[in-house]
């Protein structure tokens, strides 16, 4: 088996058609059907099911696509870290982060990093929980930064941050922070949140808060980007409710008013894989 034949393979696995998958591959379908059927000779597996209209991966086709993955990013991951070094550097750490770590977590660790470890270099993402963890698993980054309840097996956590809520509000509302009380006084309003898409655990504590105090929520609008919901009160759409620290970083005229009297807090999670390679993620992992 050469690497051109999981070059191949991962090609149509993915588009689940030869003529797409040779297009990509820039080689002839014929040509590239005869190398599948080579791979499928040496393995002495099925890995395709295909008749004139479809092709379908098989169980061990299923079950290959998931190891050529992880191969293949190893891979490319091994050939960036080679370059690094040949550029002087100690390598590349590749860090996906909700924006609400950008606000102190995220720079805090950065700014860390740069002057113990001057050599290293970083690549940075925005991106909800779920495409980190996707990407964690998959070997397409080192380190994340996000809000969920449980992880896949082979990821461990570090909290980061813990972080009260607060609500959101217009400049010009007329509640002010001295007679906030309590969060039911806002039963009446419609709300805007941060999606599921964002945190579903997230969005089930806010839930939970909104229940306890007795009322639910009249959600009016969700987006995975604090600037939108901030923007969206600021023109006086409705209230949000985020994590306190969220409310440092942005130029926006709203005002923010920790709720009171509630047990709940949001956790800021640092997370990785446990079988990561990347020489740097350990160094990076004792600053925090």
């Amino acid at each position: 088996m050469e690497l051109r034949h999981l070059t191949y393979f991962k090609a149509v696995a993915e588009e689940l058609n030869f003529r797409k998958a040779a297009d990509r591959l820039f080689i002839s379908q014929p040509g590239l059907s005869r190398q599948i059927k080579q791979l499928e000779e040496e393995l002495g597996v099925i890995l395709f099911e295909r008749d004139k209209k479809h092709v379908v991966l098989t169980a061990p086709g299923t079950y290959l696509k998931g190891e050529v993955d992880a191969v293949l990013n190893h891979l490319e991951t091994t050939k960036q870290q080679l370059l690094e070094l040949a550029a002087g550097r100690e390598g590349e750490l590749r860090i996906g982060f909700l924006g609400s770590a950008a606000n102190q977590v995220l720079p805090n660790l950065l700014r860390e990093l740069n002057a113990r470890y001057p050599a290293i270099s970083t690549s940075l993402e925005e991106l909800s929980n779920s495409l980190q963890v996707e990407m964690i698993q998959k070997d397409k980054l080192d380190l994340g930064f996000v809000r969920v309840a449980t992880l896949p097996e082979g990821l461990e956590r570090k909290v980061a941050h813990r972080d009260s809520f607060s609500v959101v509000v217009p400049q010009d509302h007329p509640l002010q922070e001295s007679d906030f009380h309590s969060l039911s006084q806002f039963a009446s309003e419609p709300f805007i949140l941060f999606s599921s898409d964002y945190s579903n655990h997230y969005y089930e504590q806010i839930m939970g808060i909104c229940r306890e105090a007795g009322f639910q929520p009249k959600i009016k609008h969700k987006s995975v980007h604090a600037l939108t919901i901030f923007r969206l009160v600021e023109n006086g759409l409705g209230v949000a409710i985020v994590p306190s620290s969220l409310l440092v970083g942005y130029q926006v005229p709203v005002r923010g008013m920790r709720i009171p009297g509630i047990p709940q807090f949001t956790e800021l999670s640092m997370i990785w894989k446990s079988a990561n390679r990347n020489p740097v993620l350990g160094k990076a992992l004792g600053l925090i």
